[in-house]
């Protein structure tokens, strides 16, 4: 993923050139991971670039931030216009969308009430997460040696920066070891999540996900894709999931606002099902963008679109 340098970047209300979005180095975030963030996508369609679930993500971030007892100085509509404004600025059609808000420059210690928040709105072009082929052909993932935070010790339900170091152990590991992502599972030895996705298991045309209490973070698009389940008369049960069952399932999928929906090919090198993406995934995917593209019918009203709702 390589950046245009040359866009703008809003920097606690300001628009700044992107090279000058800069923080000092002993900024409480550098130091103690102090950092709750949101990653958003924004789809080219015949109206313009529209936003997915835009104030959903805002409201997450504000979320997270409470649970860290970080006041994010903004509210919705501010975040959520300030993102609008930053992909206008940008003249993006479909990107990528990074807000942040961290504990700035103040005192260092591992007390952080005494260091400003900071809030930043990044957006670029991005493409597949996992890769162009891997939403048809499907990706390779291993069952990671790490697992996902027992909830008495970091707060999953928050996107903070400091729990995404569990997610980038998870990482090394699957790519060191020729995957291409990372299964997680939860301090109970059950199935979590992904380094960065939700997962789904089909089984018998019975669509299975952990639930919330498997330490995984609540995402957007897994919502999107169980009210989307439904639609299509798919039995959905949000229950835990044990190791194996991922081996002798008929589809595995993962979702996320970077991953998008996208199929497992194998798991811990046995193969999912025929090896290829399954009929079920095939039918979410599908469904799945063709309302976010703008193609079919917003009926519930995920999207935002950048040259009109706002």
């Amino acid at each position: 993923m390589a950046f245009d340098e040359s866009g703008k970047i809003w920097f606690n209300g300001n628009f700044v050139d992107w090279k000058d979005a800069n923080l000092h180095v002993l900024s409480h975030v550098v130091h103690y991971g102090t950092s709750v963030f949101e990653g958003i996508r924004c789809y080219e369609t015949k109206k313009g670039p529209a936003v997915f679930r835009l104030r959903e993500h805002v409201q997450r971030l504000i979320n997270s931030g409470k649970i860290y007892r970080m006041i994010i100085p903004y509210s919705i509509d501010d975040l959520s216009q300030a993102i609008v404004k930053t992909i206008q600025i940008n003249k993006l059609k479909a990107c990528y969308i990074r807000p942040v808000a961290f504990r700035g420059y103040g005192e260092l210690g591992v007390y952080p009430m005494n260091c400003p928040v900071e809030t930043v709105i990044a957006a670029w072009a991005w493409g597949k997460y996992l890769g162009e082929k891997a939403i048809e052909e499907g990706v390779d993932v291993g069952i990671s040696s790490w697992r996902r935070m027992a909830p008495d010790t970091m707060p999953n339900m928050a996107k903070a920066g400091s729990n995404y170091m569990n997610s980038q152990l998870a990482k090394m590991e699957s790519i060191i070891n020729g995957y291409d992502e990372g299964i997680m599972l939860d301090y109970q030895g059950m199935v979590s999540e992904g380094s960065g996705e939700n997962i789904f298991v089909v089984k018998d045309d019975i669509l299975f996900t952990p639930p919330i209490s498997s330490s995984l973070l609540s995402g957007l698009t897994r919502d999107a894709i169980i009210i989307l389940a439904n639609e299509l008369e798919l039995e959905v049960r949000e229950e835990q999931i044990p190791r194996e069952m991922l081996y002798i399932a008929d589809e595995v999928f993962l979702t996320g606002t970077a991953a998008e929906v996208t199929p497992v090919r194998s798991v811990d090198k046995i193969i999912v099902g025929e090896g290829y993406r399954g009929e079920i995934t095939r039918k979410l995917q599908e469904t799945f963008f063709t309302i976010v593209n703008g193609e079919n019918e917003d009926k519930y009203g995920w999207l935002t679109h950048v040259n009109s709702d706002l």
